[in-house]
C-alpha cells in the first residue's frame, strides 16, 4: 500500500505526560497519515528533552470543545451560590469574626 491510498495526513494533537507532572498536557499538534505514524512523529517532536512517562495522540477532528461563543453555558460562575465564592466570606482577622476569644 503506498501513500497515495492512504489519504491524505490527518492533524493529531499531542498530549505528554511528564514525569514530574500528574496529568497529561496538550504540547502541540502533527499531521501524520495514521495513529502509529502520528505516534512516531510525537515522539521525535515532543520527546526530545526530559523523560516521559507517556505520550498520547488523539485526532484533532475527535476532539469536543466549547466555543467563546458557548461560554457562559460552560464557564458562567454561579453566582446564585455566593457560598462559592471567597467575598462571600468576612476576613478574618487575628481576633476572628467574633471578636476576642478566652483561651
Amino acid at each position: 500500500m503506498n501513500r497515495d491510498d492512504e489519504g491524505p495526513p490527518a492533524s493529531w494533537e499531542v498530549f505528554l505526560r511528564a514525569r514530574r507532572g500528574p496529568a497529561h498536557q496538550h504540547v502541540g499538534s502533527v499531521r501524520a497519515v495514521g495513529p502509529d505514524a502520528a505516534l512516531a512523529v510525537a515522539r521525535d517532536l515532543y520527546t526530545r528533552r526530559g523523560d516521559p512517562l507517556s505520550l498520547w495522540v488523539v485526532r484533532s477532528d475527535a476532539v469536543h470543545a466549547a466555543s467563546p461563543d458557548e461560554r457562559d453555558p460552560y464557564f458562567a460562575g454561579a453566582r446564585h451560590k455566593p457560598y462559592r465564592y471567597p467575598e462571600h466570606f468576612p476576613p478574618l482577622t487575628e481576633k476572628g469574626p467574633e471578636g476576642d476569644h478566652d483561651q
